[in-house]
C-alpha cells in the first residue's frame, strides 16, 4: 500500500503543479490558446464540468458533487480490491497513478467547480477538438496498467 500512496501523491502533485503552471503561470485562462508544438501539442483552456469528452456535462452543483462522490468511490474500490493482495509492484504503481489522477480532478472540482483542462493534441491531419490534463493521463495509464498487470489470485 505504500507504493500506492507514494505514486498517488506524485500523480496528484504533478497534476496540480502542471495546471497551476500552465493555466495560471502562463495565463492560459486569459489568452485561451498557446501553440507549443503545433499541431502535436497545444495548450487550450478548458473547463470540464462533466467526465471525459464532456459527457455528463452538467453545470449544476448536483452533477459536480455526484462526480466527486463517484471518483472517491472508484478510488476506494481500487484500494479495497488491492488490500492485502499479492501483486507485482507495477500493479500498486498503476493503482497509485489512477488514484492520484482522480484525486487531482476532485481537487479541481472542489476549488473551481470544474476540472481544468489544457492539453490538446492533434496529428496527421486529424484535428482533435478535445482537451485533457495530466491527471487524465495518469488515470488512463493507471487503468491500463491494472488491466495488463493485475493478476487474479484467489485467497486461500
Amino acid at each position: 500500500m505504500r507504493l500506492i500512496a507514494i505514486w498517488a501523491l506524485v500523480a496528484l502533485v504533478l497534476d496540480q503543479a502542471s495546471k497551476y503552471a500552465v493555466v495560471h503561470g502562463m495565463e492560459l485562462a486569459r489568452v485561451r490558446a498557446i501553440d507549443v508544438l503545433p499541431p502535436l501539442l497545444n495548450f487550450r483552456y478548458g473547463e470540464n464540468r462533466g467526465i471525459n469528452f464532456g459527457l455528463m456535462n452538467g453545470d449544476g452543483d448536483l452533477a459536480r458533487w455526484a462526480l466527486i462522490v463517484i471518483a472517491l468511490l472508484i478510488c476506494s474500490a481500487v484500494l479495497w480490491w488491492l488490500r492485502g493482495a499479492q501483486q507485482r509492484p507495477i500493479v500498486f504503481v498503476s493503482a497509485g497513478l489512477l488514484i492520484g489522477g482522480a484525486l487531482g480532478n476532485v481537487v479541481d472540482r472542489l476549488i473551481y467547480g470544474y476540472v481544468l483542462d489544457f492539453l490538446n493534441m492533434s496529428c496527421c491531419t486529424i484535428n482533435n477538438p478535445f482537451v485533457f490534463n495530466v491527471g487524465d493521463i495518469f488515470i488512463f495509464a493507471g487503468a491500463i496498467g491494472l488491466v495488463i498487470f493485475a493478476q487474479d489470485k484467489k485467497r486461500a
